[in-house]
């Protein structure tokens, strides 16, 4: 059908397009909160600043190619963290800043997993590793308020190149990709992966307790970060086999799963422009699937009845205290169905307008109040 929606690709509407404003809303506050900046780009930039480095990552493979009237190779953007190169030019360090926007996959669709998708990044360009548990602690407060449960597992792409080091293995960024899989394949195909580049004794290696690695050199900033988390009030768990898939990480990779081991969101550090940098990206169609929020706030619906002046009046004085009100122009006996489908829990008539009095009715209870 010509109206309908390419595949995946969504419209959102109703409740949820409520939902989603809400969870973007408590998100903007909490990355303010902690000195994030908003940001804004362009979606669409030359095919070869988006392609950057890193043209072997699944990421990039999967980018929306364009053309303009000029015949000039262009791109969707897949992410924002790349355009960050441009953004950092000249900013006093470290800068943080903030975005929320869609970014575009040309990939294979799913139930959840679509071409377009918003995405809720937070990154602080100029980061230490005081600066990796903001990021953390950062994230802890978004996903709390969210009421989302979640663990925050972490690794360092340091201690793995160490680790590959030790085992003579060449080819460590195709060994990393494989090593990202781990939640994905079974262990058996991953082993068998592992074996064209001889590295599947890595496998054994992962599943050592804690203090096999104390001997590895990058251990120390593992046990830093730790130590910074704890000042923030929360714990953070060690996972060895943590790798990530975007080959730019260079330092710390994070992922904060939910009850079901689901991968609720991720991030980590890397290096643009010779700075050190780290940054979060939120999934916002993957936090609204699991966010526990109402959506709040008393809503009301004033019936007209022809008292057209005196009914925008009132709307504008509930206005002014910070309510949401809609009038309503309509036949009376369809105001209570049409209250009910747009979710206005509080409705107005008109006698109680005619007595410079009104009576609310709150659609939940049925019970009236006159104020």
């Amino acid at each position: 059908m010509v109206n309908e929606t390419m595949k995946g690709f969504r419209d959102y509407s109703g409740e949820e397009a409520y939902k989603r404003a809400e969870i973007k809303k408590i998100i903007v506050e909490t990355f303010e909160q902690f000195g994030f900046e908003p940001a804004e780009t362009p979606i669409i930039e030359s095919e070869e600043f988006v392609k950057g480095d890193n043209r072997e990552d699944e990421a990039v493979s999967d980018i929306y190619r364009l053309k303009d009237k000029g015949n000039r190779k262009l791109a969707l953007r897949y992410e924002f963290t790349f355009q960050l190169k441009r953004l950092m030019k000249n900013k006093k360090l470290p800068w943080k800043r903030y975005q929320i926007g869609d970014v575009f996959r040309d990939e294979p669709t799913s139930s959840s997993r679509f071409r377009q998708f918003t995405q809720c990044d937070a990154d602080i360009v100029g980061s230490t590793i005081k600066d990796e548990a903001e990021i953390l602690a950062t994230t802890k407060e978004i996903l709390a308020r969210l009421g989302i449960k979640f663990t925050i597992y972490f690794n360092s792409r340091k201690l793995l190149n160490e680790i590959l080091n030790d085992l003579n293995i060449k080819d460590k960024i195709k060994v990393t990709r494989e090593i990202d899989k781990l939640d994905k394949l079974s262990e058996k195909e991953i082993i068998s992966n592992m074996k064209k580049f001889r590295a599947e004794k890595i496998l054994t290696i992962f599943k050592k307790p804690e203090s096999y690695f104390k001997k590895y050199r990058s251990y120390s900033e593992i046990q830093e970060l730790k130590d910074y988390c704890k000042n923030y009030g929360f714990k953070i768990e060690f996972l060895p086999s943590l790798a990530r898939g975007l080959s730019y990480y260079n330092g710390t990779v994070f992922e904060i799963k939910g009850t079901a081991k689901e991968t609720i969101t991720a991030g980590g550090s890397y290096k643009f422009n010779d700075v050190q940098c780290t940054g979060i990206s939120f999934g916002l169609d993957r936090i609204s699937a699991l966010a526990k929020i109402k959506q709040g706030g008393e809503r009301y619906l004033i019936v007209s009845l022809n008292k057209n002046k005196e009914a925008i009046k009132l709307s504008q004085n509930l206005r002014k205290k910070n309510k949401i009100v809609s009038v309503y122009y309509g036949k009376p006996s369809k105001s209570l169905q049409y209250a009910n489908s747009y979710n206005y829990n509080k409705v107005v008539g008109e006698k109680e307008i005619k007595n410079k009095k009104f009576k609310v009715k709150d659609m939940k209870s049925g019970k009236e109040k006159l104020l």
